[in-house]
């Protein structure tokens, strides 16, 4: 599958209604725009790592051009 295959598949997915009330819901629940410490440094780091995939999937949905710059620099 190619970088353009799977942009493809996530805006697909991800910008239908349902797809943006799942990525709404899963914003929420990871803490996408609030705090993930935890007194626990391991916790913090497993919250944070939930965190990613979603700005990570978010990432797929931006601009095609900021997504291929960004393929690029990997």
């Amino acid at each position: 599958m190619t970088p353009e295959d799977t942009i493809a598949l996530y805006k697909q997915v991800f910008t239908s209604d349902q797809g943006e009330q799942l990525l709404e819901d899963l914003g929420v629940r990871f803490c996408e725009n609030s705090s993930t410490f935890s007194p626990d440094p391991h916790e913090t780091a497993y919250r944070e790592g939930q965190r990613t995939v979603v700005l990570f999937i978010k990432s797929m949905l931006r601009d095609r051009k900021q997504i291929e710059d960004m393929i690029d620099n990997e």
